[in-house]
């Protein structure tokens, strides 16, 4: 196995890789006339290069991660909801988790087949990335959802060429398509207006800080990847980082996420590091690790380790506004958060 193969399979479970379809393109807007269509009107999405009919209000709804159900849920579209696919990967957030306790779980901790997506009868879904949509990996490709009279939706920053330069701000895309999709628009825009009062926030926080050397990397056992591209880059600016690896770096030129030896890490001599848990025994086991493997390193010394719910890296979810949040307190802790 090359270690592209690897990492990529590594972070499919964290932070998703490329994936395997080619989309052209990035997210895109809505086209229904000059004002918004009507509940059961037809409309059309741009999606990651492609044209998306939406013939009617979806009612059959599957979100294809806990990140992409909890903002359905947030939107108000629990009735909706007749699927909720790798839920048990990471627990929804305990104030939404109860909205979902009825919708079946398909697909358990990974992307549920084509049998099992078909199985609930959708006309939507909604996927982090086009890894989701990967035939070749058993799963319903795009072409054999629209087939079956499935819409099938990327959030913005994770569609196939916009993964290396996906921003935050990429999930305002993703709810103005939403809220249009499904007649929504206030939820939609109250959720865009809270999430821009956050970053707001910080901005006003870490203005005029200094900037600390924040490395962010992916551990899984002994195998060390390092995340230099994409929505994850972005989060770490927003948060007043000065990144260690960046999109320039040579190892990220075609791909997000590189694999580093420790020793190469060690040189970098960040002062935090950042890294994606799926849980307490995953973080436990990424701490030891790290104090183990770079006791003299700023960032361990110094008790720099920020630990960020894996779903809050996902593209198209409410948690890349937390995740800016929780490092920029983290790295800037005599800063006022209002």
């Amino acid at each position: 196995m090359t270690p592209r193969t690897r990492t990529t399979r590594l972070l499919a479970a964290v932070t998703v890789g490329l994936g395997a379809i080619a989309l052209t393109g990035c997210g895109g807007g809505v086209s229904a006339g000059s004002a918004p269509a009507s509940a059961g009107e037809a409309i059309t999405i741009e999606n990651c290069g492609r044209t998306v009919e939406i013939p009617t209000t979806p009612t059959a709804v599957v979100g294809l991660h806990p990140s992409q159900t909890e903002l359905l849920l947030r939107l108000g579209l629990a009735d909706s909801l007749v699927g909720q696919a790798q839920a048990t990967a990471q627990k929804l957030p305990a104030d939404v988790a109860g909205l979902a306790a009825d919708v079946p779980v398909i697909g358990a901790d990974a992307p549920p087949s084509r049998e099992e997506l078909l199985a609930v009868e959708p006309d939507f879904v909604y996927s982090p990335t086009t890894y989701e949509f990967t035939a070749e990996q058993g799963f319903a490709s795009i072409e054999q959802l629209a087939d079956a009279g499935v819409a099938a939706y990327t959030a913005t920053g994770g569609c196939f060429d916009r993964r290396m330069e996906g921003t935050v701000d990429d999930l305002f895309v993703d709810l103005d398509n939403l809220g249009a999709i499904f007649h929504v628009e206030k939820e939609a825009n109250d959720l865009i207006a809270s999430s821009q009062a956050e970053l707001a926030t910080v901005d006003a926080a870490i203005e005029g800080q200094d900037r600390p050397r924040v490395a962010q990397v992916f551990v899984e056992g002994t195998t060390l990847t390092a995340i230099g591209a994409g929505i994850e880059y972005d989060i770490l600016q927003r948060a007043g980082a000065d990144n260690v690896f960046t999109p320039d770096d040579p190892a990220f030129a075609d791909f997000f996420a590189a694999e580093i030896t420790p020793e190469s890490l060690a040189a970098e001599a960040p002062d935090a590091l950042v890294f994606a848990v799926t849980g307490s025994a995953h973080e436990a086991a990424v701490r030891s690790y790290l104090a183990a493997t770079f006791p003299d390193m700023p960032a361990v010394r110094d008790g720099r380790l920020i630990a960020v719910p894996s779903t809050d890296l996902f593209p198209g979810t409410l948690g890349n506004v937390s995740a800016v949040r929780l490092i920029a307190e983290e790295l800037h802790s005599d800063a006022v958060f209002d």
